[in-house]
Order: C-alpha cells, then structure tokens, then sequence
C-alpha cells in the first residue's frame, strides 16, 4: 500500500463490498424456503436448519471480530466470501439432509466473518486520511444504503428468476431434466449468488488495501480467542455510550424478529391463501429493504436536525417504535384504512431502524480503537442476534394479535428512551483505549501503531 485512499475513494469501494456481498444473499431469500420444500424436506426439519444457521453466526460472532482485527480486515473478508460461495452452491445444489445442514453451517459462519471487517476497514481507511474526527456518519449511511438496496433488489430478481425460467420454452425444466433434478428452477438464484461471490471475493483481493501486518502463528491467534471474546463483553461495561449502542441493538433484533415471525401470518390472512401470501410478503419485504435505504441515506440529515447523533438515534428509534404500536392497533382490523395504517407501520419500523443504524456506529467508532473496532461490530451484531432470538421465543407463546406487536413496540421505546441523557464528547481521542484482543506483543504494537 503506497498511502492511505482518500475519503472518496475508500466510501465508493465500501459502497460497493456492501452491495457485493448482501447481494448473494438478497437472491436467496425468496426462494430458500420454496427450494427446500421441494428438496422433500418438512417444515421441522427447514426449522433445524435455519436454527443451525442462526447458532453457528452466533458462537463464532465474537472469535471472528477479533480474528479481524489480529489477522487484517481483507483476509477475513475474504473468507467470508469463500465460505458464503460454498454455502450458496451446497443449498442450491444439494438434496440430501447433510449437504443441506452443512451449507447452512457455513451460511452462518460466513455471516459471523462478514459481521464488521469492512466497516472496520472503512473507518480505519478515513482515520489514516484525515484523522479521528474525521466525518463518519455520511459513508457509513450510503453503506447501509447500500446494503438495503443490495437486499431489496435480490429479493426482487430471486423471487422473479424461477418464474422466469418458466415462461417461453421452460428452461427451467430444461436444466432440470439435463442435470437429472440437481438444478431446479428455485435453485437458479442460489447459483447465480454463488457467482456474485466470486466477483465479491475479487474485488475485496483488489479494492481493499490495507498495512501490512506481521505473521501470527494460527495458534497464537487461536490462544488470543478468549481474551477477544472477553475484551469485547468488557466493552459496554467501560462506556456507556457504548453499551447503549449494545442495548440499542438489542432493541432493534426484537423489532426485526417481530417483522420475520408476524408478517407473513398477517400477508397470508390479507390474500386468502399461503402462497399469495407468500409473494405479498416478498413484495413487502422489498418495500422494507428499501425503506431502510432512504432512512440510512436521511441519517446524516436527521443528525444534523435533531442537534447530534445521539439525540438522531433517540428520535430514529422512536419512529421504528410507532411504526410497530401502528401494525398492533391495525392488528385485528382487516379494513382497507387498517391495512393502509399497517403498511405505514411496517415501513416506519425498517426507515427508523434505517435511520438509526449509522448514527449509531458513527458514536461506536468514536469510542473505540482501531485494534478493537471489528470486536466491537461483532458484539453489536450478537446483541441483536440474541435479543431477537430470545423475543422470538416469547413471541412464540403468545396469542396473534395486538400483544406481541404492542410488547415489541414498548421494547423498542424503550430503547430510543436511553438515549434522553445526552453525554459528553465522543471523540475516541477522548476515551481511553481499551487492551487489544490478540495473541502476541508485536502485533499489538503494529495495531496500536495504525491506531486512532
């Protein structure tokens, strides 16, 4: 690397790693469940396999952020890639019940390697150019932008891919017949990510440069995992800016759950039968995706309104708040006004939680060091994982209807409520550096070196 990128530069290149890799996973999302269907597999056993998936992303969220930051940001990115381009092509292609877990498995543990590296990198790359107070907020909004957007579109084409292979001469049943059933038509859009992966993986290798780093023994980075792990739990206890951004994720998993476990139910009573229901939900979730692009994209404006990041945030999370009290009051309505009010809550939710995000880890950059920051990322990324995996659980017992949305709702109130206090300075320059999470002294100094 001659010099660090400047500022423009180095947002283009994040902008487009975070449309590469959600991408892939966009073309994913419609037909997966439809695909393993058709595989034979019941919906106790697609259970099992999502439930892998989640488990595996989070045991390995916290010793893959810090393995970023001892190893460098592009390795780990590129990992990621790797794996999520295996995963991609076993489910697209597998049938039996261990090829499918196993991709599954590595879906996950390429979600948890991709949960920080390069928003790390990103920030690393504006810190080395014009130092630590330099302006964050704008290109970590146009990279969640960015990566709704990656989301919304993906979900559009691998919805819209299988029906296509069926109009005209069916070619879809034609690479059915020549691959002897190893290729269906819901398979195409797993494929075809697996192929944004490759690009993916190229362009981290070429785009993303970043100071070379001394080699570390895989077993010193192996012996550096529970202090990472322990270092990044420590993390909301030394600030607390930065555990109410930890709270605050947690507040934003429950909301997102809620949308995941409750929409579909409700798309299916609005069109009469599952598999309308299916495709309004497809349709929603894309109106979601984008919602969530616009509010990233308004983050720095709403900042710049609200007097402060924090303050946005607080008023980011009340919106999502209302959003989600809307869909509870229109829960047992079917009239065409309710179904409007539930529309506008369910995209108040995804532009308030939008909004929020980059404000958000625009204060957590601010408070941590470089030799921390994928860590940090990680520890938000499980926060969320958890709290929405322990919501969803309750949410599970509970009767249909206004209660699970209300709960949600008054959680993600209560979130946007810890942020009424505002707090002093959040440069990083002001807060003190925290132990870095790796293995051995000489890459403890290079990482304090490039430190902001």
């Amino acid at each position: 690397m001659t010099g660090p990128l400047d500022i423009p530069t180095a947002r283009r290149r994040y902008i487009t790693v975070c449309a590469l890799f959600w991408l892939p996973l966009g073309l994913s999302l419609a037909p997966l469940i439809l695909l393993l269907t058709e595989r034979g597999m019941t919906m106790a056993a697609i259970a099992g396999l999502f439930a892998a998936h989640s488990l595996t992303a989070a045991a390995l969220e916290l010793p893959t952020g810090g393995l970023a930051d001892v190893l460098g940001r592009r390795v780990v990115l590129v990992a990621a890639g790797l794996l999520n381009l295996t995963a991609l092509a076993l489910v697209g292609l597998g049938s039996a019940p261990w090829v499918l877990g196993l991709g599954m498995v590595l879906m996950g543990a390429g979600r948890a390697l991709s949960s920080g590296p390069a928003e790390a990198w990103y920030v690393d790359t504006v810190h080395a150019d014009s130092g630590p107070d330099a302006d964050l907020r704008t290109g970590l909004a146009a990279g969640a932008s960015a990566t709704s957007a990656a989301l919304a579109a993906g979900t559009l084409l691998g919805g819209a891919l299988p029906w296509l292979l069926g109009v005209g001469p069916d070619l879809g049943a034609l690479l059915s017949e020549v691959s002897s059933g190893l290729v269906l038509p819901l398979s195409a859009p797993l494929l075809l990510g697996s192929a944004v992966e490759i690009a993916f993986v190229l362009y981290v290798l070429t785009a993303l440069p970043e100071p070379p780093r001394p080699p570390v023994a895989l077993r010193d980075v192996l012996r550096g995992i529970p202090a990472t792990v322990v270092d990044g739990l420590r993390l909301g206890g030394r600030d607390t800016l930065v555990r109410r951004v930890f709270l605050s994720a947690g507040a934003a998993g429950s909301a997102l759950v809620a949308i995941e476990l409750l929409m579909p139910g409700r798309a299916a009573a609005v069109t009469g039968a599952s598999e309308s229901g299916a495709v309004l939900f497809a349709a929603l979730a894309c109106a979601g995706f984008i919602c969530s692009a616009v509010g990233s994209r308004l983050a720095p404006l709403t900042a710049r309104l609200a007097g402060g990041g924090e303050r946005a945030v607080m008023a980011s999370l009340g919106i999502g708040a209302g959003g989600l009290l809307l869909l509870g009051a229109t829960a047992g309505s079917t009239g065409a006004g309710a179904l409007v009010l539930s529309a506008a809550g369910y995209g108040l939710v995804y532009l308030g939680l939008g909004a929020a995000g980059p404000n958000e880890n625009d204060i957590l950059h601010r408070r941590v060091a470089s030799t921390g920051r994928a860590t940090a990322l990680s520890v938000q990324s499980l926060v969320l994982q958890l709290v929405g995996a322990l919501v969803g659980l309750v949410i599970g017992v509970l009767r249909p209807g206004p209660v699970p949305w209300l709960s949600v709702g008054g959680v993600l109130l209560a979130g946007s409520f810890l942020w009424l206090r505002r707090s002093g300075p959040t440069s990083s320059t002001q807060v003190a550096t925290p132990q870095p999470p790796v293995a051995c002294p000489s890459v403890a100094r290079e990482d304090a070196a490039s430190t902001s």
